[in-house]
This record gives C-alpha cells, structure tokens and sequence, in this order.
C-alpha cells in the first residue's frame, strides 16, 4: 500500500456541506488539512432542494457566517430568490429562505476550497480508519492509498451503505447515480461505534418549459434582498419567482390505488423518515382529511429549465410519478427530467458524541452531518463548521468551543443530538429553542461573532467597527429616539443598528426574561457530574438509571434534559454529587 509523503494535521472525510465547512475552518486556523472525497465535481452539491434557509435553518446560516463559516457567503452569490418566512410573527421566528442556482454554488465553494491556503483536496473513496493500537493513524483508501493524519472528521452524509429506492427497485447509490460508501460502515463499527439506519428522499424533477405557470400563483422575490452574510453585498438584478400550486382528489386517488408499489408502504423500506418532511405517500395515508397540500414549483438555476417540486417527495414507481405530475392542472404537460427517490442509509447514534462532537469511544475521531442523524444543508454546514473549529482547538491544546442553548440553535442542536439522541432524521425548528426570542436571525453577530475573532476564522480588521456598532446599538436602545448620523462601520450600518436596537427595545421585558431563565440554567450546567459517577447506586427508577449511564451527562442540566429524566431524579443526583464532593474533600 502506498503511503501519501505528506502528512496532515486534519483529515475530512466527505465533500458535502459538513465536509466543505469543516475543512475550510481547519484550513483556515492553520492546520495543515486533507478534505477527501468521491468526486471532487459534486463538491457541496445540493442532492435535494437547491435552497438555503427556512424555518430555523436561516438562523443557523446567520450563526455560521458570525463564526466565520462560508455558507452564507456563498448563498448571496448563487442567490435567484430570496424570501423572509414569519414575517406576520414575532420577530423572534422571523426566518430568511433563499432559492439559489445549485451549480453556481456547488462551483463557488469548489474554488473557494482550491483557492484556500493549509487545504488539499483530493479525489478518492475512504474505505478504513487506520488505527495503531488505539490512536488513529489516519485512512486507507479504495485505490490503495493511505493519508496520514492527527484528527479525522468523517462527515460521509447519505453514502454508509446507501440504497435508493424506486417503486420495488432498489440498487446501491450515496445519491442517484453516484456511488456509495460501501466499506467506511464496517471500519466505523469495528471501533464500537453503534450505528443504524435512516431514510430521506426527494421529489422529481420537471422541464420548467412544459409547465402551466399562469395557473400557479408567483412567488417573487422580496423587493429588498437581505444578505445571508454580513459580509455580501447583495447587488444582482435578475430574480426568478417560485411558484405555488396544490394537490387535488385526484392524485389522492392515484397514490392509494398504488401503495402496494410504494417501498415505504410495502415493507421493502424499513428505516424511518423525516417526520417534518414526509412523502406525499405519508401526507395522503395520513393526512385524509386534508383535500389538497400545497406544491411549490423552484427554479435549480438561471441556465437550466430545471424545476424542483417542493412538496411531491416520493418513492413510487416512475410510471405512477408520471400520472401524479399530470393530475395537476399546472402540469398536464409535464415532463418528468429525474424522478423523485428514497435513500437508507447508515448513521451513527449521536449519543456517543461529546460536546466537541469529538467520540466518546475514539478519541481524536470527530463526526458532522448527516451521519450523526440529521437532515438538512444548515443542519451539516453547522456540524461541520464546529467539528473543525473544535478539531484544531484540541490539537491546540485549547478548551473546546461548546455554544449554550440561549447563545445559537447550533447549541440547541448539538446539545440535542448528544443528550435526546435521534431515532428519525433531526432537522432544526424554532420551536426547539427555549430562547428563541434571544436567538433571532439579525442577531447573530451579536452574539457569536467573538468566538469567529477568537479563532482567526474572521479578520481582525473587522473587530473595531464591530465594537462601534455593538455600543451604538446599546446607545440606541437606550435612547431610541436619538438622531444619529451615518456612520463608517461597514459591513455594519445604522439601519441594522436601528433595527437590532428598535427589537431590543419594544420586546426588552421578554427579553429580560428569556436572559434570567437561561441564568438560571446556567447555574446548572456549573454543577459537574463527577465522571465516576455510578448511577445504578441511585434510588431512582431503572429506566431512569440506563438512560443517564448511557448518556453520561456532564453537567446536572444537561442530565435534567435527558427525555425521562424526572425533577426527582435530578435532586437525587445533586444529592449524592453533594455527598462524593463531601468525601473527597
């Protein structure tokens, strides 16, 4: 086996959207970093809908670009929509959406990885973790190569062993036409790493020229495009609309006479999928009650006719897809490009994550992304960004960088992922935020921006106008009808701090609340748990017992947010942290 003559300090696995973030913040903090993956023309592709943002998701965006990640950047240049969610709402769910041109980003963020100083990257399959005794080594490949490297991040999405379904066919594939990784999933359990299986899917999609629009209702872009970054400038011209039609009784119809050729339906797909975005297979078994579900018609890009159907996620037959498509009015013509699929795939229980999304079983393995049981492109990009933040800090020798549940919903996320653990797809909402209201989008930099200093993953030449506009939009919230004149702290401006200040003001009892609540939390998660801890001496109920032996909670909050965990458990758990403490000292 030949061993590649350079060595890393950082290998990533996967060129997806944790791959991508997690390799550009390793690169960018100065290791010397490996980001290897199937074919380097997918890089960041989006497998589903080529979009960026949503309910929650934009929010995530914002917190990645504060922490100095790329996706919001790249969001701004390939942008042909965008679109604020919840604007009837509160602002605290205020959420911004963008369609974007999938191949405009896929190639921006290739270049942005060619372009960046610290990062090779490398075309080829991963099939073993190379192991000495027990310290990781680095990977063998499938073309019998071996890299070298300190900390691996696997971040290997839908390919563990992925099979795509269509109606009762079935054949191997990380998405259509592209193939898995059929021997990484064998290398990770042989390290005692409990894995199991998940399932996604995505709609067909159709030639935009043999659509009806003129019966579909347009969805324009905003006529004030917000940035995802604060550093874009959003300049373009040209937008293209989404648009909006809906099911009917007809293909309702169609889908029940059919469900004996849905793999889903038949018993041939075993694994679950996302609850939050099911099939039109589930919508009309489930739903019956429901006479039509909303379709959304999305442009993939300014040079293609292609249209993603938002809405129609299926995994029947091609020939029944056909009839669907052709019960809608808008789409009595239409002709099918990609059919829609379903994938399973292999994921690892994130329970046996640390904080740093480090395992708990090998050390200096970290993993991100879809692989630890979520779904989404924010959701990865999150993951990623904070798996090769936290890599480097511990090759640094620095504490790793944990973000709390009132400071960013990727702290929601991870601390979700690691203490509830999943059982179906994990996407993010704004409902699983306690303190959403202190993690709204506009806020973001507010917030997090410190720690994208800290890690020299934004310039410092920003830091004195960030400090400008931090005290300004103090001042303003304090005095709000002060006249202010426009000051110099680009990428900042005085309307962003009117606006932040105005909110700030108007919900400042709500806020003020949210602040002592998490305070209050806070003062929890200083109780640590004592390692050694042996839960079965507790006078608690056995399901209570496994569930905290097998989570290992580090904290007495994050023990009291273990699904199960009752008050009463948590007092005894004090009480006895108490009592070791007293007998140590």
């Amino acid at each position: 086996m030949f061993t590649y003559p350079e060595k890393f300090d950082i290998i990533v696995i996967g060129g997806g959207h944790a791959g991508t973030e997690a390799a550009l913040a390793a690169a960018r903090m100065n290791a010397r970093t490996l980001l290897i993956t199937q074919d380097l023309d997918t890089i960041s592709q989006m497998s589903c809908n080529p979009s960026i943002g949503g309910v929650g998701k934009g929010q995530i965006v914002r917190e990645i670009d504060a922490l100095g990640g790329q996706m919001g950047k790249t969001t701004d240049i390939a942008a042909i929509n965008y679109h604020m969610l919840n604007t009837s709402k509160g602002p605290a769910v205020h959420s911004p959406r963008a369609q974007c041109d999938k191949k405009l980003y896929q190639f921006t963020v290739k270049r942005v990885l060619e372009s960046r100083k610290n990062l090779k990257i490398i075309q080829d399959e991963a099939t073993d973790i190379w192991i000495s005794g027990s310290q990781i080594r680095g990977i063998c490949t499938l073309r019998g190569t071996r890299y070298e490297g300190k900390i691996l991040i696997i971040t290997a999405g839908t390919f563990l062993k992925g099979i795509i379904h269509i109606g009762l066919k079935s054949f191997a594939g990380g998405r259509y036409y592209h193939y898995p990784s059929n021997h990484l999933s064998k290398s990770i359990k042989s390290l005692g790493i409990n894995m199991g299986r998940l399932k996604t899917g995505t709609p067909m999609r159709l030639n935009g020229r043999t659509i009806n629009f003129s019966v579909c209702t347009e969805q324009k872009s905003d006529g004030k495009p917000f940035s995802f970054s604060l550093f874009s400038q959003v300049k373009k011209e040209k937008y293209l609309s989404c648009w909006i039609t809906k099911t009917n009784a007809h293909l309702a119809e169609i889908i029940r006479k059919n469900l004996d050729k849905s793999p889903l339906y038949s018993g041939k797909i075993k694994s679950i999928g996302p609850r939050y975005c099911p099939s039109i297979e589930d919508k009309i078994v489930k739903f019956p009650h429901h006479e039509s579900h909303h379709i959304f018609l999305e442009p993939e890009g300014l040079n293609t006719h292609e249209y993603y159907v938002n809405g129609l996620s299926t995994s029947l037959p091609e020939e029944v897809q056909i009839e669907m498509v052709r019960s809608i009015k808008a789409m009595r013509k239409a002709e099918i490009l990609r059919p829609g699929y379903a994938i399973e795939y292999d994921f690892a229980y994130p329970i046996q994550l640390k904080k740093n999304l480090e395992s708990k079983i090998v050390e200096n393995l970290f993993m991100a992304g879809q692989v630890n049981g979520t779904t989404g492109y924010e959701e990865a990009a999150a993951q990623g960004l904070m798996a090769g933040i936290n890599a480097v800090r511990k090759l640094k020798r620095k504490k790793p960088l944990t973000l709390s549940r009132d400071e960013a919903y990727i702290g929601v996320m991870i601390d979700d992922l690691i203490t509830k653990n999943v059982d179906e797809p994990y996407r993010m909402f704004t409902a699983r935020a306690e303190y959403r209201l202190l993690l709204r989008w506009q806020n973001a930099d507010l917030r997090l921006i410190k720690y994208g200093f800290e890690n020299g993953l934004i310039a410092e030449k920003h830091k004195k106008n960030f400090l400008a506009y931090s005290a300004l939009v103090t001042e303003l919230r304090e005095n709000p009808r002060k006249k202010v004149n426009a000051p110099d702290i680009t990428p900042w401006s005085l309307e962003m701090a009117q606006r932040e200040a105005q909110i700030q003001f108007d919900y400042a009892p709500y806020i003020e609340r949210n602040i002592k609540e998490a305070e209050k939390l806070k003062r929890l998660e200083h109780i640590s748990i004592p390692e050694d801890t042996d839960y079965w001496r507790l006078n608690i109920s056995l399901e209570s017992r496994q569930k905290l032996q097998k989570v290992m909670p580090k904290t007495i909050a994050q023990a009291s947010r273990i699904p199960g965990i009752k008050p009463s458990d948590i007092q005894l758990l004090i009480i006895n942290i108490e009592k070791q403490y007293a007998i140590k000292r």
